[in-house]
C-alpha cells in the first residue's frame, strides 16, 4: 500500500507534544495517512523498549497507537466533513482495545482506522492492527470535537 506523502501530524501539528503522535523524540512519533477510500492508515515500527517481554509488543503501546491514530482519523473526518481548513481539536471520550493475539516484535504494525458513526461533534472510530499478516489488536473509540474554553482546544 502506498501512503500519501504527508501525514495528518506533519501537515497540521508538526510541533505537537503528544507521546503517541507528537514530534517528541521520546514518544512514538506516529504518522496517520488518509486514504482515498476514507480510511486512515498508520505504519509503526516499534523500538526494543516497547516490548512487554522479549519478542512481544507491550499492550500499553498498542493502546496508545490505537488511541492516537483513531483520534487523528476522527479529527481528519470532521475537517473534511465540515470543509474546514484547520484540523479541529478532538479528545478521546472513551476507547476500548481488544488484544487478539501477541503482537510480535520486531515487526512493523499497520493500523487502519475507519469512521463508523458520526453525529455533530461526536465521531466513533474502529481500528484494526495487523502485524506479520495477522490481526493482533482492534480498537473502538469515541472522539469529541472540543471548543474554546476546553484545555485541549487548539493544542495541535
Amino acid at each position: 500500500m502506498t501512503l500519501s506523502p504527508v501525514s495528518i501530524q506533519d501537515a497540521y501539528a508538526p510541533t505537537g507534544i503528544c507521546f503517541g503522535c507528537g514530534a517528541s523524540g521520546h514518544g512514538l512519533r506516529l504518522k496517520s495517512f488518509p486514504q482515498p477510500d476514507g480510511t486512515v492508515v498508520c505504519r509503526f515500527t516499534p523500538s526494543p523498549e516497547h516490548q512487554a517481554f522479549p519478542g512481544v509488543l507491550n499492550g500499553g503501546i498498542i493502546g496508545t497507537v490505537l488511541d492516537c491514530h483513531m483520534n487523528n482519523a476522527a479529527a481528519w473526518f470532521l475537517m473534511q466533513r465540515d470543509r474546514e481548513e484547520r484540523l479541529p481539536s478532538t479528545v478521546t471520550a472513551e476507547f476500548t482495545v481488544k488484544l487478539k493475539r501477541p503482537t510480535p516484535f520486531p515487526a512493523e504494525t499497520m493500523t487502519t482506522a475507519r469512521i463508523v458513526e458520526s453525529e455533530g461533534d461526536r465521531v466513533v472510530v474502529e481500528a484494526e492492527m495487523v502485524t506479520a499478516g495477522k490481526v493482533t489488536a482492534t480498537g473502538r473509540g469515541v472522539f469529541i470535537r472540543v471548543h474554546e474554553g476546553h484545555p485541549a482546544y487548539q493544542r495541535w
